[in-house]
């Protein structure tokens, strides 16, 4: 499969860019075409220009100036995005490339009555995300009830590519994990991808 696999963390000796390379060199194992979206090295822009948010409903999206992103995504067959969950949300810089290239006429239509959107990411097959978490287990899943996942699952994959299988790997405690536990957790992105075809 065509793969995309999107990094978003600023440190290239981060954990994130280590659990990253450990999937590309999984991916790139079995076979697949794997392209590199690494959001901080490129130095991506997250704030939606204005020209951006007057073409969210005003005729055509004016996505100029993220063209290449854009492409990428719609070509992908697979995703696998890597970041590290930062007060329980997204990294600015994955929001931003949500909110930029997830865009109307890119991974969406709007319906002419503004009701429910159309999905456009037809391609998109597998998605896998990998995410790291300072807290314990049981805040993310009991307290906050596992809100990343949830927004991913429903509002952006729910509503852009619902054909795309969703799997999500959490590592917590991150700031405290020893060489045998990131093993373990690298063991499990492992199985993850061995089911991609």
């Amino acid at each position: 499969m065509r793969c995309l696999v999107v990094i978003a963390h600023p440190l290239p000796g981060s954990l994130t860019h280590a659990l990253a390379a450990e999937a590309i060199r999984l991916l790139e194992a079995a076979g697949h075409e794997v392209v590199v979206e690494d959001l901080c090295a490129t130095g991506f822009a997250p704030a939606l220009t204005a020209a951006e948010r007057g073409g969210y409903y005003a005729g055509a999206y004016d996505g100029s100036a993220v063209v290449g992103e854009a492409a990428r995504l719609a070509a992908a067959e697979a995703l696998v995005l890597v970041f590290p969950t930062w007060w329980f949300g997204f990294p600015a810089v994955l929001k931003g490339w949500f909110d930029r290239v997830w865009a109307p006429g890119v991974a969406y239509d709007h319906a002419s009555d503004l009701g429910s959107i159309r999905p456009r990411l037809h391609r998109l097959r597998r998605t896998l995300a990998i995410t790291t978490l300072g807290s314990p287990w049981w805040v993310d899943r009991l307290v906050l009830r596992r809100p990343v996942r949830r927004v991913l699952k429903t509002a952006l994959l729910g509503t852009c590519a619902p054909r795309s299988a969703f799997d999500m790997l959490s590592l917590y405690g991150a700031e405290r994990l020893s060489a045998a536990q990131v093993q373990r957790f690298n063991a499990r992105i492992a199985r993850a991808l061995s089911s991609w075809a």
